[in-house]
């Protein structure tokens, strides 16, 4: 104990800064766990939490009874399969090729030219895509009559709807995605990459046999906490890019939240399919982790399948 004292005394300073990040998850994390409360309630506005009605699992006896929660469920998990399958290796592909780069001005720039989409919120990208792509005046579509190629309906016709959606997010995103990995590739022991040269291994050769394995634990860690969002999507890019003719991709949960939770002032639906969405996901992601430890690699919690 005298010895625990001692300690925080000598790094004081070290728990200071520490207390910002605490005071933010239990204020805005773990103190609105109350209202979970909510999701077997009645809830009624003007009463509150702990005055509304308690009716247990009704609620989700009637949402699981929705034809359209399982619709939107559906669409919100093929569209983030999609996402992960085109998503997920884009930002490793980016670090593999900035980590060869050897001009380090131009991969500065590359690099900050990749990151800043990231910070442009989705209703400007979405007005910047809709301009691109507009029939008969959107750059896309001139450039297709130009050179005698008919004209592409990318925001109704559903497959080059996908094309759209994925290659925004893409785009959007894979930039910021690919610190972490570049953080990784930059902890790689330069010494096997002087080894190889020394077996003769060319370029690729070194990228497969000592570059990913280099970042495979960050890789398997990332796609194990992908793997835990499956079931939940982003409310604004859907919002903005869904309409009535990719309705079956684009009504997403989180846009049926918001039309009949939040809108139709539903407040115990919304909560409860909130519940139960983090209740999948939990399960995803502790599934995702059991087959990595399986397979030999460290998960989340550091531990190895033995």
């Amino acid at each position: 104990m005298k010895n625990q004292r001692s300690y925080f005394k000598n790094n004081y300073d070290l728990y200071l800064m520490l207390l910002p990040a605490v005071a933010f998850y239990l204020i805005f994390k773990y103190t609105p766990m109350y209202g979970l409360l909510i999701s077997f309630q009645d809830f009624n506005l003007f009463k509150g939490v702990f005055h509304s009605k308690w009716v247990g699992l009704d609620v989700f006896r009637d949402l699981l009874d929705q034809h359209m929660f399982w619709q939107s469920f559906g669409a919100t998990l093929r569209l983030n399969l999609l996402t992960l399958a085109v998503g997920f290796p884009a930002p490793i592909v980016l670090a593999l090729l900035l980590n060869e780069v050897a001009n380090d001005k131009f991969k500065r720039v590359i690099q900050s030219i990749s990151y800043m989409p990231h910070f442009i919120s989705w209703v400007v990208v979405y007005g910047m895509i809709v301009t691109f792509v507009m029939p008969n005046t959107g750059f896309a579509n001139v450039l297709l009559k130009q050179i005698g190629l008919p004209q592409i309906d990318f925001l109704t016709n559903l497959h080059w709807w996908l094309v759209t959606y994925i290659g925004s997010s893409v785009w959007k995103e894979i930039g910021f995605s690919s610190i972490l990995y570049l953080a990784a590739l930059s902890s790689i022991d330069s010494a096997l990459y002087e080894s190889a040269d020394i077996d003769g291994a060319g370029r690729f050769r070194k990228i497969w046999h000592v570059t990913l394995p280099g970042i495979r634990s960050t890789v398997v860690i990332l796609l194990i906490l992908q793997v835990g969002r499956l079931v939940t999507i982003g409310f604004e890019q859907p919002y903005l890019f869904g309409n009535a003719m990719v309705s079956d991709y684009s009504n997403v949960l989180s846009v049926y939240i918001y039309k009949n939770g939040i809108l139709q002032s539903q407040w115990s639906l919304a909560t409860a399919m909130g519940l139960f969405l983090s209740v999948i996901n939990f399960i995803l992601l502790m599934l995702a982790n059991v087959i990595a430890t399986k397979m030999g690699e460290s998960g989340l919690f550091g531990g190895k399948a033995r």
